[in-house]
């Protein structure tokens, strides 16, 4: 397969692409292809046998425009690992093999990200990687980055400059150290990295980590190499994630990508792309195998996970409408048919009975009755939701693009609230978008008392290149404005979660351990069904499934604890017993 090959096969699905993209990448390949010329592109002076001498002979004998359209209308299933299919011409298979150099990985940003880091080593450890947690003696350094907010960027600038440190000093004797960007700020940025920071050897965007064997193999040339160009259909379905994370109780499992929402203040749709769901039998196979390792709780996840619709079954795609939350609409044409969130969660539930289920991150659109209903009837759906507010005025929601009111948002509350008694929630909210008045941020304010949520995440805004904001709205509001409405909003929601929290004193919760506290070595901690963090002394109990006989709590455990005290982000309590899931489910 020769370059240009390489650069159609991931065209196919790129129709909304910019041309310069696909030609940044294919003038990259073939200056890579330069770079081998005693390996594998063979030029006039130099012929391997069956291949023709020159470029244009190659070109000529290479795919057609029908072949082409051929490759479009009939994709076929990708590959995890570069053996199961031919190399590059200007690369040899050797040359993909990672051949044993250690791989050093670290992650930025949100659950997404963490996800992306175990499907990019599960890529390299099938190519040959080895993983190291120690950076002196990584071979290769890999950073998973975010750039949701300009902070986030600013932090791996200032990583590349401690990593220039480490890879000028590195000894001649060793092979050269090849730094790497992943993730949405490889694709938010593109060249403009790799023209920034000349330690940067490869960039690979968040559907390009199948592509990290060869961008590696050109990066040991001496030349950068880069593959950002988005998907309408990948989502990595067939790659199984190696955990990366010590934890043994819990695991991430990426359900669909990308978003269609568009909200105006949102880079995810130019970093991630389109939305396109993992086939549900995928998703099910890799929660059964998750369970099969003993894991007790699993979070689904998507940047707008409850938009989940699997087409990949054809008989399932019917002209049925997409039930939306009542007074809510969206900022796209209605979508039609596919197996939706519902389905897919009441199917994940019944894998394993004692395995906790959670999803994050959703949309309040799309939170039609039968998902609540499920969730309030399967005992291993934890009863909590995010629910993304971003504001509390109708008006700055209008210049979000939210698809919502103050007034719709409150209803829905009080609909989950009916639904699905004691359910906890937690929010986002942007303190500062453009045009915000003081008025709008009293109305957010407001909104926080009357919600009283239970966890929450709340930021300065940070206008974001690419966006409708940045090219529509202006960001008006002073910096020390923003951060002054931010600390005032971090107030009140402390102020409203203590209370909110409080009204578990006395309740006994059930708790999955996660392991010693960091504060107290005499301490376990571990979350409630809401998500929250339990503190409780690590003594000996009773286990409920073996009377008389007592225990000390493991990570992975079920235990009851009787809740004591709490704060705005903490419970405390007193352990009962460990437990099941099942036998927990009589108590309060």
């Amino acid at each position: 397969m020769h370059p240009l090959q390489c650069v159609l096969r991931v065209q196919r699905s790129l129709r909304w692409e910019p041309l310069a993209s696909v030609s940044w990448l294919l003038l990259r390949t073939c200056r890579a292809c330069s770079s081998f010329p005693s390996t594998s592109c063979p030029g006039p002076e130099r012929q391997q046998s069956g291949v023709p001498k020159d470029f244009s002979s190659r070109l000529a004998t290479g795919p057609t425009f029908q072949h082409f359209l051929r490759s479009a209308s009939a994709p076929q299933e990708k590959v995890s690992s570069p053996e199961e299919e031919d190399p590059p011409p200007y690369l040899t298979v050797d040359e993909l093999r990672g051949r044993q150099r250690k791989v050093y990985l670290e992650t930025y940003g949100c659950q997404m990200n963490v996800n992306d880091t175990e499907i990019a080593w599960s890529i390299l450890q099938k190519s040959g990687y080895l993983r190291t947690s120690n950076l002196q003696e990584a071979d290769v350094i890999l950073l998973v980055t975010c750039s949701i907010r300009e902070k986030a960027e600013q932090t791996i600038w200032n990583r590349l400059h401690q990593l220039k440190v480490l890879k000028t000093k590195r000894l001649r004797s060793r092979v050269p150290l090849r730094i790497g960007i992943l993730g949405c700020m490889a694709e938010r940025l593109k060249e403009e990295i790799l023209n920034r920071e000349k330690v940067v050897d490869l960039l690979a965007g968040p559907d390009a980590y199948r592509d990290l064997p060869r961008l590696l193999a050109v990066a040991e040339s001496g030349q950068q190499a880069a593959n950002v160009l988005l998907s309408l259909d990948e989502t990595y379905a067939d790659v199984m994630p190696v955990q990366t994370s010590p934890s043994t109780t819990s695991a991430f499992v990426s359900i669909m990508r990308g978003c269609d929402n568009m909200c105006t203040y949102c880079i995810v749709p130019f970093t991630r792309g389109r939305e396109r769901s993992r086939p549900v039998a995928s998703i099910l196979e890799e929660v059964r195998k998750l369970s099969e390792q003993g894991l007790k709780e699993v979070t689904l996840l998507g940047q707008n996970v409850n938009s989940f619709r699997d087409n990949s079954e054809v008989q399932f795609n019917s002209a049925v409408a997409t039930n939306l939350s009542r007074g809510f609409t969206a900022n796209y044409k209605t979508k039609r048919g596919g197996l939706r969130f519902a389905h897919l969660l009441d199917q994940v539930s019944r894998v394993d009975p004692e395995m906790r289920i959670r999803f994050t991150s959703p949309h309040p659109k799309d939170f039609p009755d039968e998902v609540l209903q499920l969730i309030h009837e399967r005992d291993n759906i934890c009863k909590q939701i995010h629910l993304p507010a971003q504001s509390g005025s109708s008006r700055v929601l209008e210049a979000m693009r939210r698809g919502y009111s103050r007034e719709a948002y409150v209803e829905l509350v009080h609909h989950i609230r009916e639904s699905i008694p004691g359910v906890s929630l937690s929010s986002d909210f942007i303190a500062g978008f453009c045009g915000e008045t003081e008025e709008d941020h009293l109305q957010t304010v407001s909104l926080l008392r009357e919600v009283q949520y239970n966890i929450g995440f709340l930021f300065a805004y940070s206008m974001r290149q690419k966006t409708r904001a940045y090219h529509r709205l202006k960001d008006d509001v002073p910096e020390e404005v923003k951060l002054r409405r931010l600390e005032e909003l971090i107030t009140v929601f402390r102020e409203e979660a203590t209370k909110a929290n409080e009204t578990f004193v006395g309740c006994t919760q059930l708790v999955l351990v996660e392991g010693l506290s960091k504060r107290s070595a005499t301490d376990l901690c571990g979350r409630n069904d809401g998500n929250l963090k339990v503190i409780f002394p690590d003594v000996e109990v009773e286990d409920v499934t073996n009377p008389g006989l007592k225990v000390r709590a493991q990570p992975g455990d079920y235990v009851l604890v009787k809740i004591t005290s709490a704060s705005s982000q903490t419970l405390k309590g007193h352990v009962l017993c460990r437990t099941t899931l099942k036998a927990s489910s009589a108590h309060c």
